[in-house]
């Protein structure tokens, strides 16, 4: 049995939950409502009846004494009955019970002349009928369907209003459980849901604030001792791998000294990495912004970064205007000279930036396949390489640490990706990543305007 059509529970799946709980409440009421309505109507209708057949009984009994004593029909002693013999607008179910013996009466209160029958036999085969006009009666019971109608409506109405009222303050205690909780899944650790409800209170809705305050308090001890754990054994290792180093490099010349330094040189980096992502996870890192003219910057870090990287700049029409005499230049296999006039003037802290392009370059070359391309085009700056792609996985999710996420791409220990799109989030930049049309990974560093 469908209850609603389609349209109705899509707007009511697509209400909030005042609104749910206002509708629900109308609705329960205003099935109690027409039920109690429903039995007064039924109960008055029988009072009705009831009255208007005995009253019709003793006026039928009072005209045939009179008809028997006097053989005729004395209409001052009938009141406003109306009574004849064989009627001819007798209801034919009446006239068929009293000629059968019965004295029995008949109720119409639905027609547009409601009244009420009464009859029996006088002999020779004639039916004796009084008919008392209930039209007063009816007018009453309209006006009771009236007044009661006005009623349930006005319950509905107050019903769907304090529902609405009381369902505020739930809605807004469980809006309030959702922005924390999304506070927490956005890294702000502290957030806290607090006291809810009336106060004193343990409902459903203060224990669910209760639960979700200490889920977030047991998640930020466990997150804190493993950013102090990362930390520590990050911190505790340089020392040993600075000597190890040290070492290393005084090796004789050899294929296996080769080996020892490289192996060193990697545990020395992802000792850092881990460094860096401690202290960016404990947001202890401080971006120094000033202005800087995105070009230029932009070559000098691709061709500190060692890698092989083409150079071009698109503008924008704002950045026409503030770079009205820059040229277009060829591309370079190294770096220097394309695009290095162009771009928008932004702020930026110029470590943290090549720290990010850096990295986005390093995972180009190391995951990606030639030629890998550096554009500027006004505030951003695109890295695209020519190999497999993103994985489906980090465009959906974003970037994990120790998870590279697909074979093709080559192994590494997934921290440049997070440190770069934690560094991004120190100056105010965002980072998109992309797999364009026909091929290849694209990350976009997009940087506030001056």
């Amino acid at each position: 049995m469908r209850v609603l059509p389609a349209r109705g529970r899509r707007l009511l799946r697509a209400a909030g939950l005042r609104w749910k709980i206002a509708v629900l409440l109308a609705v329960g009421c205003s099935l109690a409502a027409a039920t109690i309505g429903v039995l007064i109507h039924q109960a008055r209708v029988g009072q009705v009846a009831d009255a208007a057949r005995k009253s019709a009984t003793e006026q039928l009994i009072r005209v045939r004494q009179v008809y028997e004593l006097t053989g005729r029909l004395d209409f001052d002693k009938v009141g406003e009955a109306d009574a004849r013999i064989d009627c001819p607008d007798m209801p034919t179910a009446l006239r068929e019970a009293a000629l059968a013996g019965r004295r029995t009466t008949y109720l119409d209160l639905s027609g547009p002349h409601p009244a009420v029958w009464a009859a029996r036999p006088v002999g020779g085969g004639r039916v004796l009928s009084v008919r008392q006009a209930l039209t007063a009666e009816q007018a009453e019971l309209a006006e009771l369907d009236g007044q009661l109608i006005a009623s349930g409506t006005g319950v509905v109405a107050l019903s769907a209003v304090g529902g609405a009222l009381l369902a505020s303050r739930l809605s807004k205690d469980l809006r309030s459980a959702a922005e924390t909780a999304r506070r927490i899944s956005a890294g702000d650790l502290d957030a806290r849901i607090g006291a809810s409800g009336i106060p004193g209170s343990r409902d459903e809705v203060a224990e669910l604030s209760s639960a979700v305050d200490t889920m977030a308090a047991s998640l930020q001890r466990r997150l804190e001792a493993e950013q102090r754990f990362t930390a520590d054994v990050a911190h505790e290792l340089r020392t040993p791998l600075t000597g190890l180093h040290t070492a290393a490099e005084l090796l004789p010349p050899g294929r296996p000294t080769e080996l020892v330094r490289d192996r060193v040189g990697a545990l020395r980096t992802l000792t850092e990495d881990l460094l860096e992502v401690a202290r960016l996870d404990a947001n202890r890192e401080e971006a120094r912004l000033e202005e800087h003219r995105l070009g230029p910057l932009v070559a000098s870090i691709t061709r500190r970064s060692g890698v092989s990287a083409r150079l071009s700049a698109t503008e924008d029409e704002e950045d026409t205007k503030d770079t009205k005499d820059a040229k277009d230049t060829p591309h370079t296999e190294d770096g220097r000279g394309g695009g290095a006039d162009g771009g928008a003037l932004v702020r930026t802290d110029a470590r943290r930036l090549e720290r990010i392009l850096t990295n986005l370059l390093l995972n180009a070359r190391r995951h990606g396949a030639g030629p890998i391309t550096v554009t500027v085009s006004g505030a951003s700056v695109t890295v695209r390489d020519h190999g497999p792609g993103f994985p489906e996985s980090l465009l959906r999710e974003g970037p994990q640490r120790f998870k590279t996420g697909a074979a093709e791409r080559g192994q590494g220990t997934g921290l440049g990706l997070t440190i770069a799109f934690g560094q991004a989030q120190v100056i105010g930049a965002a980072v998109t990543l992309s797999n364009p049309d026909p091929s290849g990974a694209a990350a976009t560093v997009t940087l506030p305007r001056v």
